[in-house]
C-alpha cells in the first residue's frame, strides 16, 4: 500500500499546477496524487500535457490516479467541463478521459453519484433528497451510464470506481457493482462519508472490501445538533473511524491498495457554518424512509460510535463543534484570522501521521518499493 493524497485538498494544487504538485507531494514525504479526473491534469486532455505529468510521477516514486468525474445524468449540468470535453457530447467526454487516463497507465477512474450543494440545510442539500426526482430514477440513470461507458473500460482494461460519496449508500454501490459487472466497476471507499447515511464504516469496509480499488482518507465527528447529527471533519485520528480496524481489512483484500488522504487541508475549504451543515436528520420519517437497507445492528452500532465521541467532548479530551471551529487545535479559521498553507501542511502531515503509525503497527506494508512494483 502507499500513502498519497487528493489533488483537491492538496494545498496551492492549482497554483502549482500537476507538475508542481507531484513536486510538493514528495517534499511531503507522501507517495502519489489522486486527480479528481484527467481534466484536472489537462482540461484539453492533451495527452504531450498527460506523459509529461506521468513521466515526473515514475520519476519521483510516485502513484498517479485520475477519474472520469459525475455520473449522474440528472447532476450534469452542474458539471458543464464533463460535456464540453467531448463537444456537448458528454459520454463521448467521459470516453475520451477513459481512453487518455488508460493512456498514461491510470486504469483505476473515480466517479461519483452526484453532489453536495453546501449552500442548503438539512437533506436537501443532498441529491439524494431533490424533489424533481426519485434517488431510485436517479440510481436507474446511473446505472444506463456505466452501461454506456462499461465497453470502453473493458477495452481498455479500467475500472469505473464508485466513490462511497454524501448521497450514496454501500448496499447502492454494491448493487450498481453487480449489475454492471466488477470486471469494470469497482468502488471508491471514502472512510467518513458514509457517516453521512449512518453506515459504519468498518460494516461498510467489510461490505465493500473485494472491489475497493481507490480511496479517500478521511476523518470526523459525527455528534448531535439541532435537526439531528452533524458532520465535521476532523484530522484523521481525531475522528470517531476506526482506522485501527478498517486498514487491516483493506490491505488484505487488496494489498497494493492506494491510500489517498482527502482531508479539510485545502485553503479553498469553506468554514463550517454556525448551523448544521451536512446535517444527518436520523430521527426524520422521511430520512429514514430513504434509507431502506439500514438495519438496526448496524444503526446500533453507528450510534454507539457517536455516543463515544460525545462523551469523549464532554470530558474535554476533544473539542466541540465550536471550539474546533475556533481554533482548529490552535490555527485560526477563515471567520477568524487565517488558515492558510503553513496550517494546511501541519494538517496533511498529523493524518499521515496516524496512518502510518497504524501500519507499522499493523504490520502493513506501507510504501514500499516491493508494493510499487506489484501495482505496475
Amino acid at each position: 500500500m502507499k500513502l498519497g493524497i487528493d489533488n483537491v485538498k492538496l494545498p496551492e494544487s492549482r497554483k502549482r499546477g500537476p507538475l508542481g504538485s507531484l513536486d510538493l507531494v514528495k517534499e511531503l514525504g507522501l507517495s502519489g496524487i489522486f486527480f479528481s479526473t484527467a481534466l484536472d491534469m489537462s482540461p484539453t486532455l492533451d495527452i504531450g500535457e498527460l506523459r509529461e505529468i506521468r513521466a515526473k510521477a515514475d520519476e519521483l516514486g510516485l502513484y498517479l490516479e485520475s477519474g472520469v468525474g459525475k455520473i449522474n445524468p440528472y447532476c450534469s449540468a452542474e458539471e458543464p467541463a464533463l460535456r464540453a470535453a467531448g463537444d456537448g457530447d458528454i459520454i463521448a467526454g467521459f470516453t475520451r478521459m477513459i481512453e487518455a487516463s488508460a493512456a498514461i497507465g491510470c486504469f483505476e477512474l473515480w466517479v461519483a453519484p452526484g453532489n453536495f450543494k453546501s449552500e442548503y440545510r438539512g437533506r436537501l442539500a443532498n441529491d439524494r433528497f431533490r424533489t424533481d426526482i426519485t434517488w431510485e430514477d436517479q440510481l436507474i440513470g446511473i446505472d444506463k451510464v456505466l452501461r454506456k461507458l462499461a465497453p470502453v473500460a473493458r477495452a481498455h482494461g479500467a475500472h469505473l470506481n464508485i466513490e462511497t460519496h454524501d448521497e450514496i449508500t454501500s448496499f447502492e454501490i454494491l448493487r450498481l457493482i453487480e449489475k454492471v459487472g466488477p470486471d469494470c466497476v469497482g468502488a471508491v471507499f471514502d472512510t467518513a462519508n458514509g457517516l453521512q447515511r449512518a453506515e459504519h464504516p468498518v460494516f461498510a469496509a467489510k461490505r465493500l472490501a473485494p472491489f475497493i480499488r481507490q480511496t479517500h482518507i478521511k476523518d470526523a465527528y459525527v455528534g448531535r445538533a439541532p435537526g439531528g447529527l452533524d458532520f465535521q471533519t476532523r484530522p484523521v485520528g481525531g475522528g470517531i473511524v476506526d482506522f485501527e480496524t478498517i486498514l487491516p481489512i483493506l490491505a488484505e483484500a487488496y494489498p497494493v491498495l492506494n491510500l489517498s488522504l482527502e482531508v479539510a487541508a485545502s485553503v479553498a475549504d469553506k468554514p463550517r457554518k454556525a448551523n448544521p451543515r451536512q446535517c444527518i436528520e436520523i430521527d426524520d420519517p422521511n430520512w429514514r424512509a430513504g434509507h431502506p437497507d439500514l438495519n438496526a445492528e448496524e444503526l446500533d452500532a453507528y450510534m454507539a460510535l457517536v455516543d463515544a465521541y460525545e462523551t469523549r467532548v464532554t470530558s474535554g479530551e476533544v473539542p466541540d463543534w465550536e471550539a474546533y471551529e475556533a481554533s482548529q487545535y490552535g490555527y485560526p479559521t477563515y471567520e477568524h484570522q487565517s488558515y492558510g498553507f503553513s496550517e494546511a501542511i501541519t494538517f496533511i502531515k498529523r493524518s499521515a501521521t496516524h496512518i502510518e503509525a497504524i501500519c507499522k503497527d499493523k504490520g502493513i506494508p506501507l510504501n514500499s518499493p516491493a508494493a510499487s512494483k506489484k501495482a505496475a
